[in-house]
């Protein structure tokens, strides 16, 4: 599981749907169809840094495998999750959706899921 690296998204399928879900507010769901943004990952052992960075905001989350950690919103809002690392793949929960990281190949996909809604993400290095 090699997450290390730097991102750049190419692909994203139902995104719009996906953040309407969650409560987006219409601002960030209109600049996020404008942009593909570019994900840092940084791995050492079980502990991660993710940044996200787009044109308007960079957005930076640490986390460790197996413990609760709080993460921000592009608009700020703040939720709770843990990231548990199953068969290679990098699983958070949250009480609004589901997200499920992986390397296939060259590409990073994540598929995130609220409710009946499911949004893909697919990467490329760098």
């Amino acid at each position: 599981m090699d997450f290390n690296g730097t991102w750049k998204v190419y692909s994203e399928e139902n995104l719009d749907e996906f953040l309407k879900v969650v409560g987006a507010p219409e601002m960030v769901v209109k600049m996020r169809k404008e942009v593909k943004p570019v994900i840092v990952i940084e791995q050492k052992g079980k502990d991660f840094t993710y940044t996200m960075k787009t044109p308007i905001r960079t957005k930076v989350h640490s986390f460790s495998i197996g413990k609760e950690s709080e993460m921000t919103t592009l608009d700020g809002r703040k939720f709770k999750c843990i990231v548990r690392e199953e068969g290679g793949k990098l699983i958070a929960e949250t009480d609004k959706f589901t997200s499920v990281r992986e390397i296939q190949g060259e590409d990073m996909i994540e598929t995130l899921t609220a409710g009946s809604v499911t949004f893909i993400s697919k990467s490329k290095r760098v």
